[in-house]
């Protein structure tokens, strides 16, 4: 194991004398020595952030491998022997050159992240639905033009799904089966609105859907009951349901850059709402209802241009709400 000289100083990690993590982020690593393969008690793998072009087969080696990340090198390809990776739970090659995953890829089940994004990829195959343990997937930034029915099947997604900047025009409705999920990223996209059955992402915490084209919210959305962040700058909103009134968990609203003509009285019914931010809408007044909600500590409202200032905007200053016009 003469060529692992060549990794950093220090980049070996030892429990009773025994080596179980490779931890040489941003290193400048530009090859990895195939003798890595015989450190078969490694369970960790860090290597993000160096200019790595290949990877040694030999990495399929390391049966006790837990964690896998390569997250910022230059690989183009990652090798299919990295399927036999049979104690792999979480595995990162974002912000690489892939275009294709290898299809052994799909048959580690029971990986519980996955991160592909930044790469070049234009396909995802149904196989991803084999990854059952999956709760963090990734593939934000690629070249996407579809996504297989099989992600709303996979049962433990419940942690984040990022689906951003892949020019989507339509968002998929099995997105309503995934009923467990706390968080979903739909930003810089081509989307123009979201299907009825985002009302049924029970558990959804936070919705991103900045910098699309949506003309409208399903007033499904209003069935979003624990649901805390909305965020939906930079799209051509001109209203909002009135079931918006209905997120009664609802701390963040982010509507700037809409051309929102009303707001509904039942905004007011948002209870919990602690910043709400109107700059750049097209309001000609707004409902009366937003001086009685009782958490709200910041009301945005740069760039709009009301008819007039209602009072009560003072009454929101008194009691310690920033209020900006």
């Amino acid at each position: 194991m003469k060529d692992l000289a060549s990794l950093p100083e220090g980049a070996l990690r030892f429990e009773d004398g025994v080596p179980v993590a490779l931890h040489a982020p941003s290193s400048g690593l530009t090859a990895l020595p195939p003798s890595v393969g015989e450190l078969t008690s490694l369970r960790r793998v860090d290597l993000d952030g160096n200019a790595l072009t290949v990877l040694p087969a030999a990495l399929a080696e390391l049966p006790r491998l837990e964690v896998l990340t390569l997250y910022g090198n230059r690989l183009d390809a990652i090798p299919q022997e990295l399927g036999r990776l049979g104690s792999l739970e979480h595995l990162s090659v974002g912000g690489n050159a892939l275009t294709s995953v290898p299809g052994t890829i799909w048959g580690l089940t029971r990986l519980r992240s996955l991160n592909l994004a930044e790469n070049l990829l234009t396909e995802i195959p149904e196989a991803v639905g084999d990854l059952v343990e999956l709760r963090m997937l990734d593939l934000g930034h690629n070249r996407l033009g579809g996504l297989p029915d099989s992600i709303g099947d996979l049962p433990n997604l419940t942690d984040y799904l990022y689906l951003s900047d892949n020019g989507f025009t339509t968002a998929p409705r099995w997105l309503g089966r995934l009923d467990r999920l706390d968080y979903l990223n739909l930003t810089d996209n081509r989307l123009t609105e979201l299907p009825d059955a985002i009302g049924d992402m029970a558990a959804l915490r936070e919705l991103r859907i900045y910098n699309n084209q949506i003309t409208r919210l399903p007033d499904t959305i209003g069935r979003l009951g624990r649901l805390r962040e909305l965020h939906a700058m930079n799209n051509r909103l001109t209203e909002l349901p009135e079931s918006i009134g209905d997120l009664s968990a609802l701390r963040h609203l982010d509507l700037r850059n809409n051309p929102i003509r009303r707001l509904p009285d039942t905004i007011g019914r948002l209870t919990r709402l602690t910043h709400l931010d109107l700059r750049a809408t097209r309001p000609r007044e707004l409902p009366e209802s937003l001086a009685d909600l009782p958490c709200l500590e910041k009301l945005d409202l740069r760039w709009t241009k009301l008819d007039r200032n209602p009072a009560w905007l003072g009454d929101l200053r008194d009691r310690g709400c920033v209020v900006l016009l």
